[in-house]
């Protein structure tokens, strides 16, 4: 049984709902991937083994066509290579950003080095990290562009954030989400990242408030904000369970003292939470919500999830986020 038949399958105990299923091309689909370095090769563990590679056929076009030229000019370096353990792509599909990880304290001379490597790379930007050390070289924040049932917005990532994987998926998953949506009024977000579902949403609700304990998710979403011109989002940092304490007036917060929690007419919350899945404070927190939108990344916990949440699934997506791997994205709207 495939892991959408055994998900199909585990769901029917919970609802007559048939769900709709969103599939993802086999290849060049990720947006952002990892890889190790080890043996002058990019590195990832396959069924328990590690895989030796110069590119893969899983992430972005772009980064595939980058992957190769890129390793040959880091082995062509003794000090490029020299305790490198981890190389990290990001792209717009315009733009790449590169993140490599040293086990070494990074000079002057890797800065040089690294520089003229760039040289030959059109829209490369290169993120050098050791332990409490960053250097930049290029522009550290990506700026994608999501069109969505004839509308778009602006969001800028980098390479401390999380942000949805599939290059494809991702904007069917907003519309799924704008087409199920109803009676919006104002909108309660919990782990909002670096605002990859509240951007689009401010369009739909009369205000959202977007709460992320992600310090650098919060600076990445203000500034899209800006970026957007929006004018009915506030943020805040804040846990999960911060969020709960807060909305529940069990103690003050400085981090919301220019914010009106009483000026809110919540209709709708939406969670993305980790693996995890919720926290008992989040699910006692959503019981005060008529509507919810639960984007789970695990199908495990969210079946565990609907079973304590005691809600009535009204519609559910499967998306296809990661092919041929075990992982599949569900977005579910609850009553």
């Amino acid at each position: 049984m495939n892991k959408l038949s055994k998900f199909c399958h585990e769901l029917s105990n919970f609802t007559k709902i048939k769900p709709e299923i969103y599939l993802s091309p086999a290849t060049g689909y990720r947006a952002r991937a990892e890889f190790g370095y080890s043996n002058y090769s990019y590195t990832m563990v396959e069924d328990g083994k590690k895989k030796y590679m110069d590119k893969s056929s899983i992430p972005h076009l772009a980064i595939q066509q980058l992957m190769p030229n890129l390793l040959s000019k880091i082995n062509d370096s003794e000090l490029m290579q020299n305790q490198l353990f981890q190389i990290n792509f990001r792209t717009s599909g315009a733009k790449i950003l590169a993140t490599l990880i040293y086990h070494k304290p990074l000079q002057e001379d890797w800065v040089l080095a690294v520089k003229n490597i760039q040289d030959n790379f059109k829209n490369l930007s290169v993120i050098g990290r050791s332990k409490k050390q960053k250097v930049l070289i290029g522009v550290e924040d990506l700026e994608v562009v999501c069109h969505y049932t004839n509308s778009s917005f602006k969001i800028l990532q980098n390479d401390l954030v999380f942000f949805q994987p599939n290059f494809y998926l991702y904007c069917l998953m907003i519309s799924f989400i704008v087409k199920k949506l109803e009676d919006p009024k104002d909108l309660l977000e919990l782990y909002c990242g670096c605002g990859g579902f509240t951007l689009p949403m401010a369009s739909k609700f009369n205000k959202v408030f977007a709460t992320e304990n992600n310090r650098h998710s919060i600076r990445l979403l203000k500034e899209s904000i800006k970026l957007n011109s929006l004018f009915n989002i506030e943020t805040a940092r804040l846990s999960d369970n911060e969020t709960a304490s807060a909305l529940a007036n069990e103690r003050p917060f400085r981090r919301l003292e220019n914010i009106d929690m009483q000026s809110y007419e919540f209709s709708h919350i939406l969670v993305d939470p980790p693996r995890a899945g919720l926290s008992d404070e989040t699910i006692t927190l959503s019981k005060q919500f008529k509507n919810m939108i639960y984007i789970s990344c695990n199908p495990e916990t969210f079946l565990r999830d609907i079973v304590k949440l005691d809600r009535e699934i009204v519609s559910i997506g499967i998306f296809d986020q990661f092919a041929n791997t075990e992982h599949l994205e569900v977005v579910a709207f609850l009553k």
